[in-house]
């Protein structure tokens, strides 16, 4: 087996991880269980914290070791994750599992970024990066839509619990697949393996001397926070709309049949735009959106979500493009293992203030919340990447 195997493996990974039922009902059921907006807020902020205290030292162990290593170990925790919910009836229950989920998303967040571009760095096929990356996102959504199309009909018909076992069986599946995976040659610029605390030092010295690339992965990481409470609460943003569950489905596969252009087309964009322009497109359809679905409180603000989801499959490829393009192959999951930090950092902070508003304003006044964050953003990218940002 090829390391370029690795391409279509990831990509069947990445659908199986995605075929999780329970994602399509999950709120109701946590709410079911007893979980209200405010202690799902505090479990989103302890899974952040979590990513946090070790997205950068599994990015280095994967740098040092193995990246396939931490991607198996993440799927592990994930099969764990499932399990443990099908019989959670308590807040430290729910707590338990987005501990590990945390766990596992810093096993993969850098390992799967780092062991994608060089096993195409080993095939001379980099430039595809962005392409692959888009291509990883569309099994992502088509899994998704199958699921959560299948997922609304089986929750409405045998209740909410087998979801979670179907759920558990995909990422078995996804563990399987991860076993065979290719450890690709890292091709680095130095000769001997660095020590754990030279890993730290050089990735805060590239992103020092590259303004525009910490620009760059800020804009992704401000957008991606934003939508991270889209995926989060649009159940409840429905709910309160009175929309039956039988329609979620639906709506759960239209928000992600909606992010396929951006993630297939963003390379072919990138040789008409640059990524600046982009990205403040991105960050201006957030702010504008997020405000019209605070404000409207009706169907129409429906329509500002499913636009909001449609630029945003663009801001992931160029964002990480952007970022690998100009990374040494050596610190490479370390680097990428920063930007999922500042990431969930951003999260804590939107969550507590997402949390503060949601319980005195409803889910509209969260949503509000998030479009002054990004209002204000926009200006800051506007000014700040003049001349950083290509």
């Amino acid at each position: 087996m090829t390391v370029l195997n690795n391409v279509w493996l990831l990509g069947a990974i990445r659908f199986f991880q995605s075929l999780i039922p329970a994602y399509v009902i999950e709120r109701l059921f946590w709410e079911q269980r007893g979980m209200t907006i405010q202690m799902v807020v505090y479990t989103e902020i302890i899974y952040a914290v979590t990513v946090v205290l070790l997205e950068v030292p599994t990015g280095i162990l994967a740098d040092k070791f193995s990246r396939k290593s931490m991607i198996v170990a993440g799927a592990v925790l994930g099969c764990a994750e499932f399990f443990i919910l099908v019989f959670a009836t308590q807040f430290w229950h729910f707590a338990a599992v987005v501990v590990l989920a945390g766990i596992g998303r810093c096993a993969c967040s850098g390992s799967e970024n780092a062991l994608l571009y060089d096993s195409l760095l080993a095939g001379g096929k980099e430039h595809r990066f962005e392409k692959a990356v888009g291509r990883l996102n569309v099994c992502d959504f088509i899994s998704g839509m199958i699921a959560a199309l299948c997922g609304s009909f089986l929750a409405t018909r045998f209740g909410f619990e087998l979801n979670y076992w179907l759920s558990f069986a995909g990422m078995s599946a996804a563990l399987a697949l991860s076993l065979l995976l290719h450890e690709p040659q890292v091709n680095s610029r130095t000769e001997e393996p660095l020590e754990l605390k030279t890993y730290i030092k050089a990735s805060l010295l590239f992103f020092k001397e590259n303004p525009g690339v910490s620009l760059v992965v800020l804009s992704g990481t401000v957008t991606g926070a934003a939508l991270h409470f889209i995926y989060e609460f649009w159940q409840i943003y429905l709910n309160r709309l009175d929309i039956p569950v039988i329609y979620f489905g639906l709506f759960s596969a239209g928000l992600m049949l909606l992010m396929l252009p951006g993630n297939m087309l963003a390379h072919a964009l990138l040789r008409r735009f640059s990524s600046r322009t982009l990205l403040l497109a991105a960050v201006a359809v957030f702010a504008a959106g997020f405000t019209y679905i605070a404000a409207a409180k009706d169907y129409s603000g429906l329509a500002a979500l499913l636009v909001i989801c449609l630029f945003s499959g663009i801001v992931e490829p160029i964002a990480a493009g952007y970022l690998h393009h100009r990374t040494d192959s050596s610190i490479r999951a370390t680097i990428d293992s920063f930007q999922s930090l500042g990431l969930n950092a951003v999260h804590i902070v939107i969550g507590l203030g997402f949390g503060f508003v949601s319980v005195r304003f409803d889910i509209f006044g969260g949503y509000g919340f998030i479009a002054l964050l990004c209002g204000l953003f926009f200006g800051y990218f506007y000014i700040a990447s003049q001349k950083s940002v290509e």
